[in-house]
């Protein structure tokens, strides 16, 4: 089987509305939540895990930087045969009235403590007890 890609995209706040999502889920950050457009496939839920992760932490590292709304697009690529993850990339939008330097400090921070995205670029062993 070829290769497979994947996308989602997850939003809260001010820019929750500028995805279809499919399931809404809390955030503690925001009153209306966090917007899901994916699947429920293992593939969608995984990149819906690391786009969130980015996406909370957004709002957590932000401290001092007003953050209105992200929205952050996940896609991966996996190997069709054995599922197994080859590449996952991910950008984030950030609604904010701070300026282009403070945003991009909060987003080089949340690159380095993601901790779903840390977990997925080590070599993780997954097994079944």
């Amino acid at each position: 089987m070829a290769d497979v890609h994947v996308d989602v995209r997850v939003a809260a706040g001010s820019l929750a509305g500028d995805v279809s999502p499919a399931y809404v889920v809390p955030h503690q950050w925001t009153d209306g939540g966090i917007a899901v457009e994916g699947g429920g496939t293992g593939a969608h839920l995984l990149l819906t895990a690391v786009a969130s992760c980015v996406l909370n932490d957004v709002f957590r590292e932000a401290a001092g930087v007003p953050v209105d709304g992200v929205l952050v697009s996940a896609g991966g690529d996996f190997d069709g045969d054995s599922w197994s993850t080859t590449a996952i990339a991910y950008s984030v939008r950030v609604d904010s009235p701070a300026t282009d330097d403070a945003v991009a400090q909060v987003l080089a921070a949340v690159d380095e403590v993601a901790e779903i995205p840390r977990a997925v670029r080590g070599e993780v062993k997954v097994e079944r007890r």
